[in-house]
């Protein structure tokens, strides 16, 4: 099984106003060379899912900036990147009007819209007792973001209890490198972490965490609810879950690499005439992860390849059907698209080092080994030029996946009107300096990740003299010199990496902080 290699939107780039800012009034072309991200799963479908590829890139650190950005689009269907920084909750969250948007105060309401691509940037992204709620839209990406503690009872509320849900004619979403969770079951006040009903097709979810919650998601709200189809699950983990990891009510589902852990009651549970093909998965330590349950309304289930490593199985009843303890198939379940799935022994450590947010974007290969998404660079900016003082280095420019983008990054101190994000965003009109002629700036990830190399683009007027180069997690020194430009040293696994500047005859700016592999 060969999964053709579809560019993922590892990172959106653009020119970015000052720290905390909204960039609407006149919003810059999308900077980045236009990685027309089809999803992948069935999300790459019915023509592909692009999200806000080709159009404006603009950064908010509120709910309410979210939906500014959405309502002074030209039209409900212009294409928007909104990269988003911070902690997004009711506090700053207001609803917004105008011709191109529907909102709400008390969600972050994608409703009657298209062509949007929502992502966590920087620091990272989280929606604090906030749901997101896609409703009547297409075209839809969510990357990197963590949703956490969303109620449908007690105080506040919001979605429904759902941390992302989809309902009412929703086309092509793809959800990946998400983290959504809850802090107990119903009777705390949660509902699922990923919910679709209503007419809803061409969903995927990807690399992501859904965890600690009574309901992990469901397709279909009811047993007559079953119009819902063409959903794909793969390379997730579903921890310390009750149930419903997915429920399906009709449809057809796609289900692998994912690795499961902890499921209480339930898992995988297809009835109501719901199709699921299950492959290569891992299940451990959980009980009934696959079957028909609660209903006399059986579904079905194909199975290739998957490992039960500590499964309990209950005994079959009416409304209680499971699959195992001998697992077998009951029907066939063709997919239309290629791909790749890892062997089911290494999907622990797959999705370990790849699932959730702020976990640099990494995915598999499909043959067990994790690399990086690839990456586009910027075509709207001019390349880099030597700078007076800094002459043009011999040595050519790394090739390969620039690991800084989707990664954090941190420093010393800033000057006014620089971010230390700057050094990461593919823009080279914007840049981090030191408050003064010396400091550092890192790029920091969520997991070991290999550097052998890393290139400095200095912004005009740059003044760089001596450096070291330091493995941050350590302080060792990897490497020390002068000036800008690249710079290689003995691989080295670390989360993260250290430019430290400790002299400069004028002011040191760091355009792009680019770190590579090899």
């Amino acid at each position: 099984m060969r999964r053709s290699v579809a560019l993922r939107l590892s990172a959106v780039l653009g020119t970015v106003g000052a720290a905390g800012a909204l960039a609407l009034g006149a919003p810059t072309p999308h900077a980045e060379a236009a990685a027309a991200a089809a999803g992948d799963g069935f999300a790459s479908q019915n023509g592909g899912t692009t999200g806000g590829a080709g159009g404006a890139t603009v950064r908010a650190t509120t709910g309410t900036q979210i939906h500014s950005a959405l309502c002074t689009r030209a039209s409900s269907s212009t294409p928007i990147i909104i990269q988003v920084e911070g902690t997004i909750n009711h506090g700053n969250t207001t609803k917004v009007s105008g011709n191109s948007c529907n909102t709400a105060a008390d969600k972050i309401e994608l409703k009657e819209i298209s062509n949007v691509t929502i992502v966590g940037v920087g620091s990272g992204a989280t929606f604090d007792q906030l749901g997101i709620h896609i409703r009547d839209s297409s075209n839809i990406i969510i990357q990197n973001v963590t949703v956490k503690n969303v109620k449908k009872s007690g105080s506040p509320t919001s979605n429904g209890g759902d941390a992302i849900g989809m309902e009412s004619t929703v086309r092509n979403v793809w959800v990946d490198h998400t983290t959504l969770e809850a802090s107990g079951g119903e009777s705390a006040g949660y509902d699922g972490l990923f919910d679709l009903k209503d007419d809803v097709e061409y969903v995927t979810l990807s690399y992501s965490i859904l965890r600690n919650s009574g309901r992990g998601g469901l397709v279909g709200s009811s047993e007559s609810d079953t119009g819902n189809t063409n959903i794909t699950y793969h390379h997730n983990k579903y921890q310390n879950i009750d149930s419903r990891t997915p429920l399906l009510r009709g449809g057809v589902a796609h289900i692998y690499n994912n690795h499961y852990v902890q499921i209480k009651e339930s898992g995988i549970n297809s009835r109501a005439g719901a199709r699921a093909r299950v492959d290569n998965n891992y299940f451990q330590n959980s009980k009934d992860v696959l079957g028909t349950f609660y209903t006399d309304q059986l579904g079905s289930w194909q199975v290739n390849g998957n490992i039960f490593d500590a499964v309990t199985w209950s005994s079959p009843g009416t409304d209680n059907r499971p699959a195992g303890p001998n697992v077998t198939s009951n029907t066939t379940v063709s997919i239309p698209y290629s791909f790749s799935a890892d062997s089911a022994s290494c999907v622990p450590s797959v999705v370990a080092s790849t699932a959730g947010a702020n976990t640099g974007l990494k995915v598999s290969n499909g043959s067990c080994s994790v690399t990086q998404q690839p990456s586009s660079p910027p075509t709207s900016q001019p390349p880099s030029s030597p700078t007076p003082g800094n002459p043009p280095t011999s040595t050519p420019p790394p090739s390969g996946t620039n690991l800084s983008i989707g990664a954090g990054s941190d420093g010393s101190s800033k000057a006014s009107g620089t971010s230390y994000g700057d050094v990461r965003d593919g823009n080279l009109t914007t840049y981090w300096s030191p408050n003064g002629a010396t400091g550092d700036i890192s790029i920091k990830w969520g997991s070991a990740t290999t550097v052998s190399r890393i290139n400095i683009r200095e912004a005009s007027g740059s003044s760089i003299g001596n450096f070291q180069i330091l493995n941050g997690a350590t302080g060792a020194v990897l490497a020390s010199g002068t000036g800008g430009g690249v710079k290689t040293f003995a691989a080295t696994s670390t989360t993260k990496i250290t430019f430290k500047i400790t002299s400069s005859s004028g002011t040191p700016r760091v355009a792009e902080f680019e770190t590579y592999a090899s």
